[in-house]
């Protein structure tokens, strides 16, 4: 425990003997403290550096480490004294005689010693009496209250007057003599025992009341009660729950919809072993943050339905080693900083602009030593197994703010010299301290009104779930899963079915928006209702490119799958659940004998997962526990090594409960239509609509060059600052916001389109590829949460109308609100819809029950007036 325990030696004298460390010698470098009982010193621990080392606060001792030297030698002390009272209570039977005389010796011994502690017991002796009938109780308790309203004074606006104290002392003694002609000297000796070991754990009283309690010292309190509580401590229901309530309000979240739950799951023990992977600064309050609290409330919630739920049982959590939220201040306060922390109120384009300075700012600023020391003593615990270093702060993961996506994480090979693997880790941290600054997280916070809410950035750094397979590393599949299915593909389907996403190896493919690839989705509540049916479409939308980590380059990298399994394939873990065999009559399941990937053709597909595993059953049951327990729909993230399932977060799912299904008119003249749909709708409306951004899908493809393409995103972007907010709709071709091949889908974050009323996806097939809708993925709640409404468009299904003509031969705005970006006319088109029209807006009706949506060009007014006629 002391800051260079390499030369490092520890002495200890008691009882006239001596006891070392293996090699000890002593040394002018020395710190000690008296082990002291009953006011005797009774021995001396001491710590000894064998070589010289820097000045600090006391020699080259830190006062933390005077703390933790005084606090043994405290425990010692409590240690030593227990042994002699055990001696008194258990040594010998004792008569009813010998036990009276016993517990009197006791009190004696306390009121020569510990008066104060013997006040504390009999004025729990007096309640315990009075809870069982003993009248007399009550006129020895109103001596141990020094302010003693009269009744009739109780209701008055004057303070109360004190009253003298009697001998309080004396009032020990009637206690205890009231005590002897009530119950047997047993249940007084048992008692007293009793109350003694609670009255122990004061210490842990005032670390949790004191707000100017540093983190350490609650860590020191938390294992001083651990050691205490091995010898045998009982607590009233009140205390224990103060203790609960106390610690989850101090190290995990003050939030009251978080501790009301916390409290029925989260036990003072539940803080033993983490605690000691806690990372903080000196004199440290910070909290872990929303994902790290998120996910060990989650843990505990399964840990005790497992006792009742056998499916449960091998649910596991990555190791994982904590920096708590007020690391980030003294990040910068360490490298002067400060200045960085009014970023979040500049301009969004100047705060875009700034932030690739300050990423390079934090990555080249270096980390204090008390913090560097910790992660590597991190590295020791963790091996060289890969780590993810991940984003964890004070707003992130609560109801409606997920801030899914927003911060960073980052993946770590965690491979080559001790110094190497530290290098890369402090570089990760400071990245993530860094993406606190990001323009989208700040105009995040901006829309949901918490721009002025205090933040501060916890990390978390976990081990990667997974296995090698050849020189890749990653789990045999992960995912994300959802309570609530906002992408239901059949009328069968319901909301509370819930949704999965996965994909084989790292999890990124199932929460990015991705340009180029599919994950498999599956609906809990209804596994047989699959997404594709036919055998074209399962090989056509089936994952064909994996996330893993490469061990020899030390990079997180994206890989063909078809490459990887050729390569390596008889290493892949549960490849006959993950795979199937496509033959030339179709898609079938891998047999006994397993594949051989060099010389036949597979598809992931699940398919063995799904059917001869309890993982449905397994992943529905989690999905319902945590949505019971927290009493909102949930939205986890998961992975599988092969082994064991891992839960690797969990939070609020993003959705809107105002949404309600509209009624679309029948009889709408075709001229009025500007577009419909009738695949993947939700419910709601979109009213009063005066502007479209309309990016020309067959233009946008015949681009020559990325640099146009990035070109449209950022015209959206300026277009989405100055047009009137929520009064404009987005539409376009692909996948907006994907991760991947911009040429399929506009490239936007988030602060490009948080103005918008709706963003339209038109997935209009190109050379035998539609887009996939985004349900699920982080762009998908960032709408959700910013009232965003999303529907794909299929202009090629029956029976649906696209009036592109409408869109294409409009006077087109966008010279006139951005002149620097009239060269993409063509490409992005701004219609002013009253302009256009005469006076009219579009009207945007959805209709999830139906699956109908329609847009219609009408007057302005409530969008009521268009529902009249029933559809």
């Amino acid at each position: 425990g002391w800051q260079y325990p390499d030369v490092c030696q520890a002495e200890m004298t008691y009882n006239g003997n001596t006891y070392r460390t293996t090699g000890f010698s002593e040394s002018p470098w020395v710190q000690s403290a008296e082990v002291i009982v009953q006011d005797e010193t009774v021995g001396k621990i001491s710590v000894y550096y064998t070589e010289e080392r820097p000045l600090s606060d006391e020699g080259p001792f830190l006062k933390e480490e005077r703390k933790l030297i005084n606090t043994i030698a405290e425990q010692f002390g409590f240690y030593i004294l227990h042994q002699k009272l055990r001696q008194v209570f258990q040594e010998r039977q004792w008569s009813e005689e010998e036990r009276r005389s016993e517990w009197m010796v006791i009190l004696d011994l306390l009121k020569r010693t510990d008066p104060a502690l013997l006040m504390r017991i009999s004025r729990k002796m007096i309640n315990y009496l009075g809870w069982n009938g003993v009248k007399e109780a009550d006129q020895l308790l109103d001596h141990f209250i020094l302010i003693h309203p009269e009744e009739s004074d109780f209701d008055e606006n004057r303070p109360y007057e004190e009253q003298i104290a009697s001998n309080l002392l004396e009032i020990c003694d009637e206690a205890f003599e009231l005590a002897s002609k009530h119950i047997s000297s047993n249940v007084i000796l048992d008692n007293i025992q009793k109350w003694t070991r609670e009255d122990r754990v004061g210490f842990l009283v005032g670390a949790l009341g004191d707000p100017n309690s540093s983190l350490a010292d609650i860590s020191l309190a938390i294992e001083r009660y651990r050691l205490l509580a091995e010898q045998g401590i009982e607590l009233t229901t009140s205390r224990e729950k103060w203790f609960r309530v106390a610690l989850i309000r101090r190290i995990l979240s003050d939030r009251p919809r978080f501790i009301k739950v916390a409290k029925h799951f989260i036990g003072i023990d539940d803080f033993n072993d983490f605690m000691r992977r806690v990372i903080h600064p000196p004199n440290s309050h910070g909290k872990l943050g929303g994902k790290s609290s998120g996910l060990f409330l989650a843990a505990q919630i399964i840990k005790a339905a497992a006792r009742s739920e056998n499916i449960l049982n091998n649910i596991k959590i990555p190791k994982t080693w904590y920096l708590t939220s007020d690391n980030y201040f003294y990040f910068m306060s360490y490298n002067s900083l400060e200045d960085i922390a009014e970023q979040k109120y500049k301009n969004l384009s100047q705060v875009r602009q700034e932030y690739p300075y300050v990423m390079q700012l934090f990555k080249s600023s270096p980390l204090p030593p008390e913090i560097i020391k910790a992660l590597s003593l991190a590295l020791d615990d963790f091996g060289n197994v890969p780590l993810i270093v991940r984003s964890s702060s004070l707003l992130e993961d609560q109801t409606g703010a997920a801030f899914a996506g927003k911060y960073k994480s980052l993946f770590i090979a965690n491979k080559g010299t001790k110094e190497e693997r530290l290098t890369a880790l402090m570089d990760a941290v400071a990245e993530v301290l860094a993406s606190m600054f990001g323009p989208d997280p700040i105009e995040y916070r901006s829309q949901l009104d918490l721009i002025d809410q205090h933040e501060e950035m916890g990390i978390l750094i976990q081990e990667v779930v997974g296995t090698r397979v050849g020189r890749y590393y990653m789990p045999a599949f992960a995912g994300v899963a959802f309570s609530q299915n906002e992408f239901r593909w059949s009328g069968r389907i319901k909301r509370e079915d819930g949704l999965i996403r996965m994909v084989p190896g790292l999890g990124t493919r199932a929460v990015d928006r991705l340009s180029d690839d599919y994950p498999v989705l599956v609906s809990p509540g209804q596994p047989y209702l699959r997404v594709n049916v036919t055998t074209d479409e399962v090989i056509r939308y089936s994952p064909k490119k994996i996330d893993v980590i490469n061990l020899e380059t030390r990079k997180f990298e994206t890989v063909e799958i078809n490459d990887l399994l050729n390569e390596c394939g008889t290493e892949y873990p549960l490849a006959n659940q993950l795979f199937s065999i496509v033959t030339p009559d179709g898609v079938h399941p891998v047999g006994n004998l397993g594949v051989d990937f060099n010389s036949e053709q597979s598809v992931v597909s699940f398919e063995g997962l799904f059917s001869h595993t309890p993982f449905i059953k397994q992943m529905q049951t989690i999905l319902n526990i945590l949505r019971e327990a927290l009493n909102y729909p949930v939205d986890i993230e998961f992975a599988h090594d092969g082994a064991n399932f891992y839960l690797l977060q969990c939070r609020a799912q993003s959705y809107s409960e105002d949404d309600i299904p509209t009624t679309i008119p029948e009889n709408v003249p075709s001229e009025k239509i500007i577009f419909s749909a009738n695949r993947y709708i939700s419910n709601g409306s979109v009213s009063n609509i005066t502007h479209i951004v309309y990016v020309d899908p067959q233009n946008y493809g015949e681009l020559k060059d990325h640099q146009t393409m990035a070109a449209v995103g950022r015209a959206v972007g300026e277009l989405n600052k100055i047009l009137p907010k929520r009064r404009f709709i987005l539409m376009g071709p692909g996948r907006w916001g994907s991760r991947g091949d911009i040429r399929l889908g506009v490239s936007v974050t988030y602060s490009d389109i948080d103005n918008t009323a709706m963003l339209i996806e038109v997935a209009r097939k190109q050379k035998d590829y539609i887009p996939e809708p985004s349900f699920g993925t982080h762009f998908f709640q960032d709408l959700v949460e910013a009232s965003i409404h999303y529907l794909p468009l299929y202009p090629e299904d029956t029976g649906i109308t696209f009036n592109e003509d409408f869109l294409t031969s409009q006077t087109n705005k966008l010279a006139d609100i951005l002149p620097a970006f009239e060269s993409l006319a063509e490409v992005v088109r701004v219609i002013d819809i009253p302009a256009s029209t005469g006076g009219q807006v579009l009207q945007v009706l959805m209709n999830a029950e139906n699956e109908k949506a329609a847009a219609i060009l009408a007057p302005p007014g409530d969008i009521r007036e268009l529902t009249t006629e029933p559809a």
